[in-house]
């Protein structure tokens, strides 16, 4: 992989990690442009580490959320009078909802870096999740806020997030969707949706380091700079994203995704894009 190319897969990583458009999806797409073997371990590899640039961002955008609810669960532990406090529950919640992606990744690797890195699947997801993301509009009464957030809430929403393994399906898409069915507001979903991301995606990206720097396809320095600038890039994603967010609805995310969907399917069956 050349730096050009890391750069950007590094942009469109940093744009759509936290946008309900897939950025596993469009990372596959990006790839197959350039001419790289999307189905090579190294390049699937490569793909999940550089998401931790990303995550990164978030850690620091929510960094004084993230310590609130670090220091909650520490002090629940040890005191009761602290166990009824929000930051305490919260913290609890997002652990809980963090278990069923980890879980279903490990039991379901071969599976995640195998056949499902197809454009089929790509285009799949992007247009049948699109009319889980329609319902979810449909449905919302955005009548509770972050402190009325159950334990239910927090794992519904974290199994939600296991469809996304799916390319194309979105994490964000599921787990802001699921939230707003819940009758959680549009906001609260989405930063509930960026907490749940943190140990998932870094996880990920730890569990497939050793497989981006196999080989010879990808290398140090590429990896380096794609994880850099979706760091840059997402830090300044994650505050139009809160600000897009709270004034209006998926539903536009919906019809890119649709678009985009169409166009990788007429391509595949035009053979003008091989599906791996």
């Amino acid at each position: 992989m050349e730096i050009w190319e890391a750069v950007v897969l590094g942009v469109v990583e940093g744009i759509t990690e936290f946008l309900p458009v897939s950025s596993t999806g469009h990372l596959t797409i990006t790839e197959k442009l350039l001419g790289l073997s999307v189905d090579d371990p190294a390049v699937t590899g490569f793909t999940a580490v550089i998401q931790v640039g990303a995550i990164l961002a978030a850690v620091i955008y929510f960094a004084r959320d993230i310590w609130r609810m670090i220091r909650g669960v520490a002090l629940g532990l040890v005191s009761r009078e602290h166990r009824q406090h929000h930051d305490f529950r919260f913290g609890l919640y997002v652990g809980a909802g963090s278990m069923p992606i980890a879980i279903v990744g490990l039991l379901a690797q071969d599976l995640i870096t195998g056949p499902l890195r197809s454009l089929w699947w790509v285009a799949a997801g992007l247009i049948g999740w699109s009319a889980y993301m329609v319902a979810g509009e449909r449905l919302a009464t955005q009548k509770r806020g972050e402190t009325e957030i159950t334990l239910r809430d927090a794992l519904l929403i974290g199994l939600a997030q296991c469809v996304a393994f799916i390319p194309g399906v979105s994490r964000s898409g599921a787990t802001i969707s699921t939230g707003l069915m819940l009758g959680i507001d549009r906001v609260t979903a989405t930063r509930l949706s960026f907490f749940l991301g943190i140990p998932a995606l870094t996880a990920a990206g730890v569990y497939q380091l050793p497989e981006a720097l196999s080989g010879t396809s990808v290398g140090v320095g590429a990896l380096i700079v794609g994880t850099v600038v979706s760091f840059v890039v997402a830090y300044a994603s994650i505050a139009w994203l809160l600000r897009f967010v709270a004034h209006h609805t998926l539903i536009s995310f919906v019809w890119y995704r649709l678009v985009l969907g169409a166009v990788i399917l007429v391509a595949l069956a035009t053979g003008a894009l091989a599906a791996t």
